[in-house]
């Protein structure tokens, strides 16, 4: 058995054999050029034949993964029509009388040193899009039908890299994992494969070489390792893995529900989102067949570390998020550590009772140089998607007004410093009871809310939600937390904002009719629940239930 490793994509488990992918080499060869003239023109039909294919394939990825990301083909589509590549080809075939091929590719090495060179990452990985239009060029020029990496079987793909353009065109049923020597979590083709739901590795240590072709493989994404010819125990492990994960997906309900509405029998609808707390987790979602991201816990990105990450290392997980999502809403929650997420590098202060300390937004607010690097992040990334902003904890006008003034500060920088950046819809979580008694007001500074009510039930409750001792206590069906939820919901429809709910309670079935009766707009929940929740709903008679409900609390 050989074990390799890369870095993950895109979560999940993977078994079968492995099919080895080799691209042809594009050899340009330099050519004189007896017409140079009529190499231009070749260059300019090429150009005009590849532009109609990019149309094609932007259809395709229209369909499949959305906007955002289909919008990698209109990149591709501005680079081939760009003054300074266009003059750099037919210059050459000027200058040097030379052939439109040997143009391409010298034209092409030029530009990919260039992208390769920049600082930063993102920019550095635009160098495998202009591989992708050269090859398609060169492909066009010498007549040769455009490349496919598909199988008559399923099968682990093992390539050196794949162009978005062949990543695009893979018939996903036959494919069961994606696993490249090169390319980057940033890549276009990292991007696709995460939309499409593929388990994929890229910058894997693994040798590309005919051996390889037919092995049996097993690629564990979200830990980032393929195994080759695993052994018997191996098999025998991820086999059972691979059925648990199966089964927790509930393959029937996928059958049955994906991609129906969540409407009642009497015709009301309602959205349902997923709640996360990192990039694996997008798997899930996708799978789970999610209306968008209702939470994501942002606090985990900081967790999982030992420093504060930087504002380029948040702006690419958000960017991620907003382009794998496309134009589903994916809802970031700013980091909400302290109480029971405690962060060491922090430096905070013992507290004898963190979950009413200085937590969430209370850290932002008294620590801004730390909210700013996040908030940076996350509006330089909302200009890759549908992404909308969630600040925890709020009790008060007067914090949300604070906190726009630092919104404010922080889009005036990034105008001055000329980095693109989008309008997100900034929302507020409302966990305390003082946040839910003052909704009306609070509705008028937002253009959401969410109810968070894990922690509404701990503070309406006076009730430590970790202490097990009390779980006797604890009544998650309290009328007062259900009064207050109904109260939030109707001061958020008549300012005209909507609102959803991310904490447990927003999975529990025996809750859903209530919501539903309630007006709520989304629910938020571990992926796992969408489809039963879809379910629950589709068999709902809302209007049935309002005549014969007892509203005992």
């Amino acid at each position: 058995m050989w074990i390799y490793h890369g870095k993950n994509v895109f979560g999940g488990i993977a078994i079968g054999r492995i099919s080895v992918y080799k691209k042809m080499e594009n050899r340009a060869k330099r050519e004189q050029a007896q017409n140079p003239e009529a190499e231009v023109l070749r260059y300019r039909d090429a150009t005009q034949a590849a532009l109609e294919q990019l149309e094609g394939l932007y259809e395709k990825a229209l369909q499949e993964v959305g906007e955002a990301n289909a919008a990698i083909f209109e990149i591709h589509r501005m680079m081939l029509e760009d003054g300074d590549f266009q003059e750099a080809v037919e210059n050459i075939i000027h200058t040097l009388s030379v052939n439109a091929e040997y143009a391409v590719a010298r034209t092409a090495d030029n530009f990919v040193r260039m992208f390769q060179a920049m600082e930063d990452e993102y920019m550095r990985d635009r160098a495998a899009d202009i591989k992708d239009i050269s090859e398609r060029l060169l492909a066009i020029l010498q007549g040769r039908e455009e490349e496919r990496p598909q199988r008559k079987e399923p099968v682990i793909l093992l390539a050196d890299d794949l162009a978005p353009s062949e990543t695009i065109q893979l018939d996903t049923n036959q494919i069961r994992a994606l696993v490249t020597v090169r390319g980057s979590l940033n890549s276009h083709t990292a991007i696709l494969a995460r939309t499409m739901g593929i388990p994929a590795l890229v910058g894997t240590d693994i040798p590309l070489d005919g051996a390889m072709d037919g092995k049996t493989g097993i690629v564990d994404s979200a830990e980032g390792v393929i195994y080759i010819d695993p052994d018997q125990e191996t098999c025998a492990r991820f086999q059972k893995a691979l059925e648990e994960m199966e089964e927790g997906h509930s393959m029937e309900l996928l059958q049955t529900l994906k991609g129906k509405e969540n409407i009642t029998l009497d015709g009301q609808s309602i959205q349902l989102h997923a709640n996360i707390g990192n990039l694996k987790d997008l798997n899930m979602v996708l799978q789970g067949d999610a209306g968008g991201i209702g939470l994501f816990r942002s606090e985990f990105i900081y967790l999982e570390r030992d420093s504060f990450p930087t504002e380029e290392e948040q702006f690419q997980i958000y960017r991620a998020v907003a382009q794998t999502m496309g134009r589903k809403r994916s809802v970031i929650r700013t980091m909400d550590i302290g109480a029971d997420k405690q962060c060491g590098y922090f430096g905070m202060e013992k507290e004898e009772n963190p979950a009413l300390g200085c937590r969430a937004i209370r850290i932002c607010l008294t620590r801004p140089e730390i909210f700013k690097t996040q908030l940076r992040a996350l509006f330089r990334a909302s200009a890759y998607g549908n992404l909308a902003i969630l600040y925890p904890m709020i009790t008060s006008v007067k914090e949300v007004r604070r906190i726009r003034e630092i919104v404010e500060e922080v889009k005036a920088q990034l105008t001055d410093q000329g980095l693109p950046y989008g309008n997100p819809e900034q929302g507020i979580m409302i966990e305390t009871p003082a946040a839910a008694v003052i909704s009306d007001l609070l509705a008028r500074e937002a253009d959401f809310f969410s109810i968070g009510t894990n922690d509404l039930t701990q503070y309406m409750l006076a009730l430590d939600r970790q202490n097990p001792g009390l779980d006797e206590f604890c009544d998650i069906h309290h009328p007062a937390v259900l009064r207050m939820i109904e109260l939030v919901v109707r001061n958020a429809h008549r300012a005209g904002i909507w609102v959803g709910i991310c904490g447990e309670l927003g999975a529990d079935p025996e809750l859903t009719r209530e919501f539903l009766a309630m007006g709520v707009d989304e629910l938020s929940v571990p992926p796992g629940r969408i489809l039963p929740l879809r379910k629950a709903i589709r068999e709902t008679d809302v209007s049935e239930y309002k005549r014969t409900r007892e509203k005992s609390w």
